[in-house]
């Protein structure tokens, strides 16, 4: 039953679609922190985590219609030329670039808070995650320790939470 009812909620169309739909979405929001960092509505959305949950529901419901005892076997042991095999399915890979935007989006709007809190730069950051979420991370950590140790930080927020890492 769950197979039959699975394959037919997640169509070849209704995945290339929700794909390029997923694609489509995020580039507003990364838009806003990129380019309009500063303007008043960028900040109204990015408080929002409503996108984030909306793609994230998206991944939900491609990560059901996709899983099968392939899928279930590929996570069950994660070896690489296993998954390797699985994400050459189309709604395998599917699932996996929406979960690498949703991630990637939640860590964007992390670290434009943090710029905007702390008056650390983060155009660089932001470029990166977008392109490479992990590596935009890692240029926000660093540009932030940077900032940190030569005191070029916005001194009006004395009270930001800070992360540690470690």
């Amino acid at each position: 039953f769950y197979r039959v009812v699975g394959k037919q909620l997640l169509s070849k169309m209704a995945t290339e679609l929700l794909f390029n739909l997923s694609n489509l979405f995020v580039l507003p929001f990364w838009g806003l922190m990129i380019l309009l960092p500063r303007w008043q509505w960028t900040e109204k959305v990015m408080k929002s985590l409503i996108p984030i949950a909306i793609l994230a529901a998206v991944y939900l419901f491609l990560f059901i219609g996709s899983f099968s005892s392939e899928s279930a076997a590929a996570l069950a042991s994660p070896e690489l030329s296993v998954i390797a095999q699985a994400f050459a399915d189309e709604k395998i890979m599917a699932v996996g670039w929406v979960h690498y935007l949703v991630m990637d989006l939640f860590v964007g709007r992390w670290i434009y808070w943090q710029g905007r809190e702390t008056g650390v730069w983060t155009l660089h950051s932001l470029i990166l995650c977008l392109f490479a979420g992990p590596i935009g991370l890692l240029s926000h950590l660093l540009t932030a320790a940077i900032t940190k140790q030569w005191g070029k930080g916005n001194d009006s927020t004395t009270e930001t939470p800070q992360t540690e890492i470690g």
